[in-house]
């Protein structure tokens, strides 16, 4: 199982051999950690960054590679309970969107500027609330009704002009000369001192970028947070769409061309679930691409949060001076960069107006949150065959995968027990 993005070589860089002290410890090689790190750089600010394996080996490898303002049809509900908070969002994705655009001008990245479409199956009146928010906030989306797709859909909303492109060729770039620790596993922190399997390294503020947080005694993520599985294959020799199409449903079907390739995910369900995984895919392509080739496949996860809006900002009202950059919802190449941003100007003391939207502390009251507490619930069995190390649920095994993954915070192991994803920080 291997990524379109992963025939792309990175730099390597050292494991922790000795202790480190710095300003500011950033957790987590992927991309958020990663653009936090060279913004940090480009700042001037003293900086370690640990990756417990190589950098962007987890999901940002398995992304599909979206660069959007539009993350589902989140505007209409959003804009009716705030339609500030909506702005603010808006404000903050557009944002991520230009600034991407800049950096990638003079990056060979594959940057391709594509519209984007959010389509839907059968709801045509949230679709039609939707460009109604966005063009209350002074977004120019508009409602399509004919669609290059290979179904019948009630239309979708389009914003132009938002963006494809490589992502490891991107980090490629950028990573150069930054100063990270590959193979520096972070075992467990006391304040902002971490303890890693090299050593420790001292720091005066800490970030934490690992997907999903690793520390469960502040914040709440454990509850505020599911993880999500998502699907993908790509097929040569299949019928060309112009832009990117995601469904406004989480078990909808995406589209998206690279390189002549089709990347067609979804197939996806809460980790540990029942779901359709890649045997959908190929049962869809086989219907409507029957010319078509798989060349790679591969599976992605996802933090979803208890108002689809990421955790961006102070771990927790307790923890000054730790910081957490989590819950991206399935859109973490903008999720990165806002993060990134936030959190950058947070460490330089720069005022950011959009930075209480992404607040951690703010409320949980949501439906969602019933929803988690029942799954940790029903699946706590200290008793069962495979017990997840994290909180104690019960792991179910994953056929499609040949893994034990947890349905309660989405912890997933591989046959022999090894540690594939986290909030677990450590084999079965």
């Amino acid at each position: 199982m291997k990524s379109v993005w992963q025939e792309t070589e990175l730099p390597h860089f050292p494991r922790q051999t000795e202790d480190l002290h710095t300003d500011v410890l950033i957790i987590g090689g992927g991309l958020a950690g990663i653009l936090t790190a060279y913004f940090l750089e480009q700042n001037g600010v003293d900086y370690v960054l640990a990756e417990k394996d190589r950098i962007c080996g987890g999901q940002t490898q398995n992304t599909t590679a979206k660069i959007t303002l539009q993350h589902g049809l989140i505007y209409g509900d959003m804009a009716d309970s705030s339609l500030e908070k909506a702005k603010k969002y808006y404000k903050a994705n557009e944002a991520a969107v230009q600034k991407y655009a800049s950096m990638c001008k003079n990056i060979d990245c594959d940057w391709e500027p594509k519209d984007n479409y959010v389509y839907s199956v059968c709801d045509r009146e949230k679709l039609e609330k939707e460009v109604r928010a966005l063009g209350e906030i002074g977004c120019k989306a508009e409602l399509c009704d004919s669609l290059p797709l290979p179904m019948r859909t009630a239309g979708a909303v389009k914003v132009p002009l938002q963006a494809q492109f490589h992502p490891l060729k991107f980090v490629r770039r950028i990573a150069k000369g930054l100063h990270i620790y590959e193979h520096t596993q972070v075992l467990s922190m006391a304040g902002k001192t971490a303890m890693t399997n090299g050593g420790r390294i001292f720091a005066k503020r800490v970030i934490c970028a690992t997907h999903f947080p690793l520390d469960n005694k502040h914040g709440s993520y454990f509850m505020k947070m599911y993880q999500h599985r998502s699907y993908v294959i790509a097929l040569e020799n299949a019928p060309y769409m112009e832009g990117m199409f995601v469904d406004a449903q989480d078990t909808g079907l995406s589209f998206r061309y690279q390189n002549g390739l089709l990347l067609l995910g979804g197939g996806g369900s809460r980790t540990g679930k029942p779901n359709g995984n890649w045997r959908e895919l190929r049962a869809f392509a086989e219907r409507k691409c029957p010319d078509a080739r798989e060349k790679y496949h591969w599976a992605a996860q996802d933090c979803m949060t208890l108002d689809s809006i990421p955790y961006i900002g102070q771990y927790s009202k307790r923890t000054p001076g730790f910081y957490v950059a989590t819950g991206f919802n399935k859109w973490g190449m903008t999720g990165s960069m806002v993060a990134a941003t936030l959190l950058c100007d947070r460490i330089l003391g720069k005022p950011n107006d959009v930075a209480d939207v992404f607040d951690p502390s703010r409320s949980m009251l949501k439906p969602q949150l019933l929803q988690n507490t029942y799954e940790t619930l029903v699946h706590f069995d200290p008793f069962a065959q495979k017990v997840c190390p994290h909180l104690g649920c019960a792991l179910q095994w994953n056929r499609a995968e040949h893994s034990w993954d947890c349905p309660c915070h989405g912890s997933r192991f591989a046959q022999d027990g090894t540690l594939l994803d986290n909030p677990a920080n450590g084999d079965l």
